[in-house]
């Protein structure tokens, strides 16, 4: 997926790190814009679906490729 309105590399960071950098950029963005986060800590996948079930965002999608972790959050209305 290459469709995203900004990117946050949140790689070498651990829990809750890349949460809490996802939760300021996703502030900063408006709704329906597309956040794409690069992570390296295991633990940040289901960090994210958690997350976004509680914040409501919307988990588009979520993957890994060369030992990252990239996904992929619409932010809500």
């Amino acid at each position: 997926m290459s469709d995203f309105d900004s990117e946050l590399d949140a790689s070498g960071l651990n829990c809750p790190l890349p949460i809490l950098r996802a939760k300021k950029a996703i502030a900063a963005m408006d709704a329906g814009q597309t956040l794409k986060i690069i992570a390296t800590d295991p633990g940040s996948v289901k960090d994210f679906e958690a997350f976004c079930k509680q914040t409501g965002n919307n988990l588009k999608s979520s993957g890994e490729e060369d030992g990252k972790f990239i996904f992929f959050i619409e932010k809500a209305a």
